[in-house]
């Protein structure tokens, strides 16, 4: 092997690595739908568990980000830990299916149709056809598919290229001798944590063994010790995603790496003993790509035989592992792992933004009965709330800007771009209800008092902005369209209370009925009310929206008036929240 081939051997394997990488990627984004559905239908049951993790892993082709996923749905409350340890599970079984696509390369006959299933035949195809998805196409979806297919040809490409280059070390005995080394289990398990740990991809680090075995240096004996150390190699990976996480999420990574480690104690020592007594022929037999992959498969299988039954005992473990602590833990709100997936990422801002519009909401309706019983316990509580909701807003506009300069999807961006707006007419909503507060806090220490007629008139106003509050709460929270397209009526309901409120209010004014003071405040009540009611009507409007052109209030201004259930609607709350004569 002369420094050409070892140039080549490198640019194979920058290749390889940049191939699976591309692909991995290019999988998450064309795949996010389909994973939050996964996700969604997680129970604590093992063996849906374990299927969601295979299928998961199968898909992005890498237990390494599954992992990371877990460990951030965890830290994020997406998934507790025993619906974590299931899926780990899985992970680990699907991240076999790299090697037996890489094994096609091994495939050796003069037979035609045989031949076309070799990577060398059907690569360049799929290379095209990714080039053309890519370059011609302008669908982030079909982009996504172009991207999937080149990545594949390139890691394939990759392959080929790193076979080649390391052919001619079959005569060179210093490296034969180097896998003789390897025969030693416990030096075989750690070259195969070692270079797992380095490129953090077991899938990787197989097809890099996949490759040297074409030199027909490496042994069987050789081989499965260092797919033992592979699986301990790439926990790596979810070990570090783990720092900064709260308890349950580093107990998804001890998990992880317990897992890998007992697996491979149990069955190296049952490979010591089957070698030491039996001496099987095979393991001296130099190793196919087809048999790596065999290997792989049934170590992956074995250890997830012997442990999913014990799924309880390595969540005893990680408990003890990582303790719980007598002091409260803050735990994280949002995790900045899952934006390498940003379907999931999406889906832990919604869960984040849906205690941001609870929190909200209540800050509303607490200030709008401090009208009636105004106290120092409601005004603290309430000012919690919008501090609260300003934190919240926060860290989901910061989140969901990293989120939207990553590489995602048309729909994730335009869901992303909706949630940005929909937060910020929450966080609005707690202003206004500390706009309340101060006016319930002002009428109390002024010892200042509506007058009865007034205070009628305002109980009709604050049920429809409570009424209007729930729907559009509802609407976000379960994604109730019904509940959505009752929002806009209501909201001109509500503004027409206002302006007939105001004017009665004039009157009184004139009558003598109420102080000018009194009506400074009535009129900044009226103002505030009505605009947590165009908030509503906003949140609503995004829900409502098919197309996500976020740009929906000429539209609706446009149909509500020959809308007939708009017509029927309005008609209905003006009957339900009609001012007393």
């Amino acid at each position: 092997m002369d420094i050409f081939d070892f140039l080549s051997l490198i640019g194979g394997l920058c290749l390889f690595l940049f191939g699976m990488n591309v692909m991995g990627q290019a999988l998450e984004r064309r795949a996010g739908g389909t994973l939050r559905t996964l996700l969604g239908k997680l129970t604590t049951g093992k063996a849906k568990g374990f299927l969601t993790g295979l299928i998961v892993t199968g898909i992005i082709q890498s237990s390494s980000a599954t992992t990371v996923m877990v460990v951030g749905f965890v830290n994020s409350g997406l998934m507790n830990l025993k619906q974590a340890i299931n899926v780990i599970m899985g992970a680990n079984v699907g991240t076999t299916v790299t090697a037996w696509l890489l094994s096609l390369s091994g495939i050796e006959s003069d037979n035609v149709f045989v031949q076309l299933f070799k990577p060398t035949s059907f690569t360049p195809v799929l290379a095209l056809i990714g080039i053309i998805f890519y370059m011609f196409c302008n669908s982030s979806k079909k982009k996504d598919t172009g991207m999937i297919l080149l990545g594949f040809a390139t890691l394939m490409f990759g392959m080929d290229s790193m076979s080649a280059a390391v052919s001619g070390l079959s005569e060179v005995e210093s490296f034969k001798n180097m896998f003789i080394a390897f025969q030693n289990p416990v030096l075989g398990v750690a070259a195969g944590a070692l270079l797992t740990a380095v490129i953090q991809s077991s899938s990787a680090s197989v097809g890099i063994l996949q490759a040297l075995a074409v030199t027909g240096q490496v042994s069987y004996s050789a081989a499965i010790p260092i797919i033992m150390g592979q699986n301990i190699g790439t926990c790596i990976t979810a070990m570090l995603s783990s720092v900064g996480t709260n308890k349950n999420a580093r107990r998804a990574a001890v998990v992880h790496l317990s897992f890998n480690i007992i697996g491979t104690v149990v069955w190296l020592t049952a490979f010591c003993i089957v070698k030491a007594l039996l001496s099987p022929t095979i393991l001296n037999e130099p190793a196919s790509l087809i048999g790596i992959a065999i290997a792989h498969s049934a170590f992956n299988i074995l250890c997830t035989a012997l442990l999913l039954p014990l799924s309880g005992v390595l969540e005893k473990v990680a408990y003890r592992i990582v303790p719980e602590s007598r002091g409260k833990e803050t735990i994280a709100e949002l995790d900045e792992l899952l934006l390498a997936t940003p379907s999931l990422a999406l889906e832990n801002c919604h869960s984040v933004a849906a205690d941001m519009a609870d929190c909200s909401s209540e800050a509303l309706k607490e200030s709008i009965a401090s009208l009636r019983n105004y106290s120092a316990k409601i005004d603290e509580d309430i000012r919690e709330k919008e501090s609260r909701t300003d934190h919240y807003e926060d860290i989901l506009g910061t989140y969901l800007i990293k989120l939207s300069s990553n590489q995602v999807s048309e729909n994730d961006s335009a869901e992303a771009a909706k949630l940005l707006k929909m937060i910020g007419d929450f966080e609005r909503i707690s202003d206004h209800a500390v706009n309340i507060l101060e006016s319930a806090e002002e009428l109390h220490s002024k010892d200042m008092t509506f007058s009865e007629s007034a205070m009628k008139e305002l109980d009709v106003l604050t049920d429809a902005v409570e009424e209007i509050l729930d729907l559009a709460v509802q609407s976000f929270l379960h994604g109730n369209k019904e509940a959505a397209a009752k929002v806009e009526p209501l909201e001109e309901v509500i503004d027409g209370l206002k302006e007939k409120m105001r004017t009665r209010h004039i009157i009184r004014l004139q009558q003598g009925e109420c102080s000018i003071e009194a009506g400074f405040v009535w009129s900044d009540l009226l103002t505030n009310l009505e605009r947590c009611a165009d908030h509503c009507s906003n949140i609503a409007e995004c829900m409502l929206d098919e197309n996500n052109d976020l740009n929906m209030h000429e539209a609706e201004n446009e149909t509500k008036t020959y809308s007939e259930e708009f017509k029927a609607g309005y008609k209905e709350y003006a009957r339900k929240y009609s001012l007393p004569a």
